[in-house]
């Protein structure tokens, strides 16, 4: 079993807040397909890292994430893109770790 986790950004990068709609489809992608999902979304964490340029860039994150029984990493692959899309982000982090439901 894996806890896979996404890591989605809560404003664009003009500094728009993205709506609540696009949370509530990802939340219900992964409901329907993997049975439940847990959102961290009162108090966002923050994301830094250092660009190609070697500037400093922060985020303010929510974090999404599901237990799967097995990592189908063609699946994960093909919608960390369409998220990339989605949200306009350059890359969108999803992990995951070996987990086990005691």
């Amino acid at each position: 079993m894996h806890l896979v986790q996404i890591l989605l950004p809560l404003f664009d990068n003009a500094g728009t807040a993205f709506p609540a709609d696009k949370y509530r489809e990802v939340t219900g992608v992964l409901t329907e397909r993997f049975g439940g999902v847990t959102a961290y979304t009162r108090a966002p964490a923050e994301g830094r890292w250092r660009d190609d340029a070697d500037r400093e860039r922060r985020d303010e994150i929510v974090v999404l994430e599901t237990m799967v029984d097995t990592l189908d990493r063609a699946w994960w692959s093909g919608y960390r893109r369409q998220l990339e899309t989605s949200f306009g982000q350059d890359e969108i982090v999803i992990r995951a770790m070996p987990t086990e439901r005691l």
